[in-house]
């Protein structure tokens, strides 16, 4: 652990010292990969919420950088499960072996024991292994032969997939869809970000140069922090409105469900979080609505063969749904 943060009390973070390992730890990420700050603060506050990402985009942007450098940085235990047709269920949530010596059935740990499992590709897997990991997502455990294990505390899947089409690929169902909190895109990176990166890839890998600056511990104590942020009820309000007019637009064949408003409520408290405020507002649920509902709508077809896209949709949705206004915005100051 970096020597800075290594006298901070595990027993109760306050909000300052939580909010100064979660800049450093964004810092870390950011030198690794180079001008997607934006996408590692949210990537950073959806670990904070306790949520799973989705990283969709073209092979070669940065996906598995991103989620590697950020399991070094905020020092957890990482694995990495390359998603093909031939891995098994059983490779995820672990599989029961005869021990001959002992005449008896010994439990051999899956991929998901950890507390950041990154599924690489993961719409390259079949449907039956993709579904392996709906539990472990959900209730933070799995069961193998009617035995249920724990999985460590905390618990976080960044899965990555190409764009729908590409060779060899298994769309996500929407059960799956729905337990990812958010789905980014990372995107290519301008010249002058590309020649940096090429540069900085010359002599030595950057992850090498990721610092640890925390640990399993200090992250539970950050996301009880987050937690705690206050959420006045008009927002409340505000968020289930945001949702349920999914379900109501002329576009929409099937809209983002109550798990939604529940993530977007999580993802608001984080995100006050990253901007040093312990109190949530509307400018906060806005900010990542689009990240936390646009991967969990299905258009009409009608509406796909009009080239509407889901973005433009939420855009809409957001200006017409009524902003609230908390007249007292001193409730929760920061500590």
């Amino acid at each position: 652990m970096d020597n800075t943060n290594a006298n901070i009390e595990r027993e109760q973070l306050t909000y300052e010292q939580a909010h100064s390992v979660y800049k450093a730890i964004v810092g870390e990420v950011d030198k690794v990969v180079v001008g997607k700050h934006a996408e590692v603060v949210l990537l950073t506050a959806a670990m904070l919420a306790g949520g799973h990402v989705l990283i969709e985009d073209v092979p070669g942007v940065g996906k598995t950088t991103m989620a590697a450098s950020l399991a070094r940085a905020a020092g957890l235990s990482f694995k990495r499960a390359q998603f093909t047709p031939d891995v098994m269920a059983s490779d995820i949530t672990g599989f029961n072996m005869y021990n001959r010596k002992t005449e008896s059935f010994e439990m051999r740990e899956g991929l998901v024991m950890c507390n950041l499992l990154l599924a690489d590709e993961i719409n390259r897997a079949s449907p039956k292994t993709q579904s392996s990991l709906l539990e472990a997502m959900e209730e933070g455990r799995v069961t193998v032969d009617g035995v249920t294990y724990d999985i460590p505390d905390p618990f976080m899947v960044i899965a990555t997939q190409n764009p729908a089409g590409y060779v060899g690929t298994y769309p996500l169902p929407e059960a799956q869809l729905d337990r990812f909190m958010i789905k980014l895109s990372m995107g290519y990176p301008t010249l002058e970000e590309e020649i940096d990166i090429v540069d900085s890839r010359n002599k030595q890998n950057p992850l090498d140069n990721v610092k640890t600056i925390g640990d399993d511990a200090t992250l539970r104590e950050m996301q009880r922090i987050v937690r705690d942020i206050y959420v006045d009820p008009k927002i409340y309000k505000y968020i289930v409105s945001l949702v349920q007019a999914t379900r109501t637009h002329p576009s929409v064949s099937l809209g983002a469900s109550p798990r939604a408003s529940v993530a977007l409520m999580k993802l608001s408290q984080s995100f006050a979080f990253t901007r040093g405020r312990s109190y949530v507002l509307p400018d906060d649920a806005a900010a990542v609505f689009a990240a936390v509902v646009g991967h969990r709508l299905i258009l009409k077809q009608e509406a796909r063969l009009s080239r509407v896209a889901a973005n433009d949709i939420l855009t809409e949705i957001r200006r017409s749904v009524e902003v609230p206004y908390v007249e007292d915005r001193s409730v929760g100051e920061v500590r």
